[in-house]
């Protein structure tokens, strides 16, 4: 029989943004019991948390808004205590700006943040340093949006999904350039294998116009980065936003699914769903409905629960991923749309 999923994580904390709040939640990750709430600036999207360090970083994006509608791009990063639930530093990576996805190599002690394009620049990846929490540099990816960011577990590649640019740029962060452009059509979330061998990326990116015209097939594309290329898909049924790697080989994808509404040509949201392959025989395991619009995905250390945040319905749906069973939900408290957003799994201290 298995042990309960909730079994041994008594001091585990999950991190919660809430866009629109703008704040980051504490949950205690064995009871769900709501512990506090941390203010910060407008307006959070991601968070990353540094063991190391034992600091929380959060990118705040935009002023108001969200991509491609938003009151103005922000410059900062919020770090966070999360121990003592207080905001310790904002640093400004002006004039980068727009910082949105984040990648830790905590062996080396940096930090990659995904920065949208300025007038004298293209999208790119700044480099920061934890230990001194300043910015070290920066890498172009060519792209003007580049969105989501994940490294390889050496630290040596890293990978930047560009929602409207046809590709993946591939950054060399030792040397610090631009080294190739997988072709995919418009991409979104994206995890790296344990190995390094294999990187997942959800593709088509999520086109809210309502334009017309034949769209590309729903799925998650399967890049091989030894020769920078495509090499299989992972066919999903709606446009994937968020990927996700367990810690045990199960690669999640969270699906965005619309209803149709005739007072909207887009429709209106209906539940989303968490989609589980197998990483390594790249098979369909299953699925479980959670709530409007997920965003982002993350899991405990030991792969068993997963946490689906879904920025319409500002909700955390917590899942088993061992047995696909719908364990619960947290409401994050939102002042407007859109709500829950990015997620952090943080251990107790040792």
């Amino acid at each position: 029989m298995l042990q309960s999923p909730r079994t041994g994580r008594e001091g585990d904390v999950l991190a919660v943004v809430s866009q629109s709040g703008p704040t980051v939640s504490f949950f205690d990750a064995a009871s769900d019991r709501h512990l506090g709430d941390v203010h910060v600036p407008a307006e959070p999207h991601e968070l990353c948390f540094d063991a190391t360090q034992r600091l929380l970083w959060c990118t705040l994006t935009y002023h108001s808004g969200y991509y491609h509608a938003n009151g103005g791009r922000r410059t900062e990063l919020a770090v966070i205590d999360p121990d003592t639930r207080r905001v310790v530093e904002l640093v400004d990576l002006a004039p980068e700006h727009g910082p949105h996805g984040l990648a830790l190599d905590a062996e080396r002690g940096r930090l990659y943040v995904s920065v949208e394009s300025g007038d004298d620049r293209p999208g790119g990846v700044v480099v920061v340093d934890t230990a001194g929490r300043r910015p070290l540099g920066r890498i172009d990816t060519d792209a003007p949006g580049p969105h989501w960011f994940s490294i390889d577990p050496a630290g040596r590649t890293g990978y930047a999904t560009n929602k409207e640019a046809p590709f993946v740029s591939v950054v060399d962060l030792e040397r610090g350039a631009l080294t190739a452009k997988v072709e995919v059509p418009g991409s979104e979330g994206l995890a790296v294998s344990a190995d390094g061998a294999y990187v997942y990326v959800a593709a088509p990116y999520g086109n809210f116009s309502g334009g017309g015209g034949e769209r590309p097939a729903n799925g998650l594309r399967v890049i091989d980065a030894r020769t920078a290329s495509v090499v299989d898909t992972l066919p999903t049924g709606n446009v994937v936003l968020p990927v996700h790697l367990t810690s045990t080989g199960r690669l999640l994808a969270g699906e965005l699914r619309m209803a149709a509404d005739p007072a909207s040509q887009l429709g209106r949201h209906a539940p989303g769903r968490l989609t589980v392959f197998d990483a390594g025989s790249r098979k369909r395991v299953g699925e479980v409905e959670v709530g409007l619009f997920p965003l982002t995905i993350t899991s405990s250390p030991d792969g068993r629960l997963a946490y689906v945040s879904c920025v319409i319905s500002s909700t955390v749906e917590i899942v088993d991923v061992e047995t696909l069973e719908h364990l619960g939900r947290l409401d994050i408290a939102k002042l407007g749309e859109p709500g829950a957003h990015g997620l952090a799994y943080i251990p107790r201290p040792a």
